[in-house]
């Protein structure tokens, strides 16, 4: 993909993590969630929480980038602060009952540095987050709560994660939306099809918009909205605003 010529990899090193400020608006820290961190828990795949996974010492960001990521949050003059990044940031259990299955390659592998981050957006008083994440290929919105194994503990910001424009074809999940719901009060919107998150950003609100196709397997889908959220400036979570556009 195209990189900026500051991104040339110097020996070993390659620098991806950065910040894009537009004025007072919005500033985006986009994050690298794969050069520094530790490798993931459990030897990777969707597994119950494990003394690894919840090891204070792991981290997915590495000490420099956290530290340029809490300095670039005090001192950001935004009304949208952004985490731009690649993996799951909230807590996603994939199984019905008890026992958690948590995606060991997201933040769920790393919970201390998760929970850490979450405490710091609260105590620092940062302006509106959110999330926004790839990778995953399907479509989820998340409220992200101060404690994920407790719905009514408090409200911090918003995750939206976007899915792949054609990778896994047609639908690309196995996984059972009512299961998600139940094991994830947090957990807004789920879907397993193919598109993209259109974003508008005033001082007023952050709205996202599902784009979403019913086949990309062949030309002439048409398009549709499917799904609508809105975050209000100065009041965390989701609000859902329309669906079938």
């Amino acid at each position: 993909m195209p990189l900026r010529q500051s991104s040339i990899p110097r020996g070993a090193e390659m620098s991806m993590y950065r910040r894009v400020t537009y004025g007072d608006l919005a500033e985006f820290n986009i994050l690298d969630t794969r050069q520094y961190r530790d490798d993931q828990a459990n030897n990777d795949g969707n597994k119950p929480p494990s003394f690894d996974s919840t090891d204070p010492s792991r981290t997915i960001l590495g000490q420099e980038q956290k530290r340029w990521l809490y300095d670039g949050l005090r001192r950001s003059q935004s009304i949208w602060n952004v985490l731009a990044q690649q993996v799951f940031f909230s807590q996603v259990d994939h199984q019905a009952g008890e026992v958690k299955i948590l995606p060991m390659d997201g933040w769920d592998g790393y919970s201390a540095e998760r929970n850490e981050v979450v405490e710091f957006l609260q105590k620092q008083h940062i302006s509106n987050p959110i999330v926004l994440t790839g990778d995953v290929h399907t479509n989820w919105v998340f409220d992200i709560k101060s404690d994920f194994d407790n719905p009514n503990s408090t409200t911090v910001g918003a995750e939206f994660a976007g899915t792949s424009i054609s990778s896994g074809g047609d639908r690309a999940s196995s996984l059972h939306p009512d299961i998600l719901y139940i094991e994830n009060p947090h957990l807004k919107f789920f879907n397993d099809q193919r598109g993209y998150v259109r974003c508008t950003v005033t001082p007023q609100y952050w709205r996202s918009d599902y784009r979403l196709l019913d086949y990309v397997s062949r030309p002439g889908a048409p398009i549709t909205t499917a799904a609508s959220f809105i975050c209000e400036n100065g009041r965390p979570g989701i609000r859902r605003v329309s669906e079938n556009v």
